[in-house]
């Protein structure tokens, strides 16, 4: 069914010089032709949620940044927008108009062309639908298409449209005939694709161990020359124990993530690569500001107060680096004076202030997290010990994350968490995301799970584009107070730490990079399998 490509001792030695100081664990088996060689993932949670290119907007970006294509792609050496479907592209003086000149004979994988007319018509159709990130075309007042390879957009205010266009979400360009006179997003959620990507969908089983299987596009733009992998599969592993052992045992090729003591084993064991590297994920703490006893700001507060963010840090062992607020390192509007630090004395105060903590009634709480996040547990177990001191008892509950997602999304209030635990990550190299998705008012709820309406607060971030286009240091001052507004006067979120991502991966898997404005992703059609 599938061939696996595994090295043995010697030419693991031989040829990666992985792992190191002594050999714990090593790997064995055969090999087979690298042409004709799976590329195996292991996702701790499931992949699919939503098919429709228009309005993904959960894991599925590490498959379906392999099937689709968008204008740009962002890289992180020149901190800029690459060439993806564009080739190149002008912006007017005022920034209000941006001009993109597309590859010739691209095709996407229903057979029709690539050009001006399908980039404004899935761009169009994704703007009309507004799921997903699809806020990120906003800024786009008119796309017209200038001839068969140049399509130009007029923008209602200034925008960065070519760094937009990079994003990993929403950005992607899609056959919107692909359904003939059927119902496109019907068809899309029958697990089938109209990307251009240099992989297509080959079967799709919700709910199994391999949920999904791409198979190389023959005609894909980018060519298959030379060695590649021709088919993906998709693996879910909640438990990181078995996710390893599968890799020692050569019958996956990347692990997504692993623990720290798991991290250490695969840097001491020949034959995996790893890799750690800082991210523009953090750790959320999401708190339920609309219903249940955390409708009281001075318990959100002592929540805040009771998570020991140094000793996690500590706990972590590389996997997380000290968060300064909701914005990551490398990103406008990260400031290294917004500091958190855990404060015991001070969340007792607030309890029994609210009648409850030590020698007062008991505080029961539900909190919500990723099933097979290690991470995630370490912080759960940390903060609900620390509350239980505190007479809090918390009942956590461990979740995939389709089953989480929908509790926080409730429309019954009291069906919801009171602490829901969560990544975010922006959907391009800037820090709008968090605010508009996370803290932005909106109905019905999507991601905005601290269920916070503030009509100010709606201003203030909806003025964020603008001045990142415009003023930069104006932009620099609103992203400080906002992060000051949520974190210490609404006592919605606490952000425990940012992700350094642990990532381990055959040795014979050549040419991986991790890319932080594709959290998780796995460029596949790039990597060289080694024999």
């Amino acid at each position: 069914m599938r061939r696996l490509l595994v090295l043995g001792l010697v030419a693991v030695l031989a040829l990666t010089g992985c792992g190191g100081g002594t050999v714990a664990e090593t790997i064995a088996g055969t090999t087979t032709s690298p042409q004709d060689s799976n590329f195996v993932y292991v996702s701790n949670l499931d992949v699919i949620t939503d098919w429709d290119p228009a309005t993904s907007y959960s894991n599925e970006v590490i498959a379906m940044q392999n099937v689709y294509d968008s204008l740009t792609v962002y890289n992180p050496v020149t901190k800029r927008a690459g060439a993806r479907l564009a080739t190149r592209w002008t912006s007017s003086s005022d920034g209000k108009t941006w001009t993109f000149t597309l590859r010739d004979g691209v095709k996407f994988h229903t057979g029709r062309p690539v050009d001006a007319a399908s980039v404004k018509a899935s761009i169009e159709r994704t703007k009309r639908l507004a799921g997903g990130a699809a806020y990120i075309w906003d800024c786009v007042q008119n796309i017209t298409v200038r001839d068969p390879l140049t399509v130009e957009f007029t923008l209602k205010y200034p925008a960065p449209l070519d760094l937009i266009a990079s994003a990993d979400y929403s950005a992607y360009i899609y056959d919107t005939a692909a359904a003939g006179s059927g119902d496109l997003t019907k068809w899309f959620q029958q697990g089938k694709d109209a990307g251009s990507g240099p992989y297509t969908v080959g079967t799709w089983k919700k709910g199994q161990r391999t949920e999904l299987t791409l198979r190389a596009f023959e005609g894909y733009w980018g060519g298959w020359d030379g060695a590649h992998y021709k088919n993906i599969e998709f693996r879910v592993t909640p438990n990181l124990n078995t996710a390893w052992q599968q890799l020692l045992r050569g019958e996956v090729s990347f692990v997504q993530r692993l623990n720290p003591a798991l991290y250490h084993k695969a840097e001491m064991t020949a034959g995996v690569r790893t890799l750690q590297v800082p991210s523009f994920q953090n750790m959320l703490v999401l708190l339920n500001s609309a219903s249940g006893p955390l409708k009281d700001i001075r318990l959100r507060q002592a929540v805040q107060k009771a998570i020991d963010y140094d000793g996690l840090i500590t706990a972590l062992k590389g996997a997380g680096a000290t968060a300064n607020g909701l914005v990551p390192e490398g990103l406008l509007g990260h400031s290294s004076k917004v500091a958190p630090k855990q404060d015991i004395p001070g969340a007792t105060a607030l309890l029994q202030q609210a009648g409850y903590g030590p020698g007062g009634k008991q505080l029961q709480l539900t909190l919500t997290y990723a099933q097979g996040d290690d991470d995630e547990q370490v912080l759960v177990d940390q903060l609900t010990q620390t509350l239980g001191q505190l007479n809090v008892h918390v009942n956590a509950l461990a979740m995939q994350w389709n089953a989480q997602w929908d509790q926080g999304k409730s429309k019954d209030p009291t069906k919801r968490q009171d602490i829901f635990v969560m990544y975010w990550w922006p959907d391009y190299a800037d820090a709008y995301s968090w605010f508009l998705n996370v803290f932005h008012s909106g109905e019905p709820v999507s991601f905005n799970l601290t269920y916070l309406k503030s009509k100010a607060l709606d201003s203030q971030i909806d003025k964020l584009p603008s001045l990142v286009a415009t003023d930069r240091s104006a932009a620099e001052k609103a992203y400080f107070e906002l992060q000051r507004t949520l974190i210490d006067q609404n006592a919605v979120v606490a952000v425990p730490w940012v992700s350094n991502y642990q990532r381990a991966y055959l040795g014979n898997v050549q040419g991986y990079t991790d890319n932080p404005a594709y959290p998780n992703v796995v460029f596949v059609h790039d990597l060289i399998p080694g024999g």
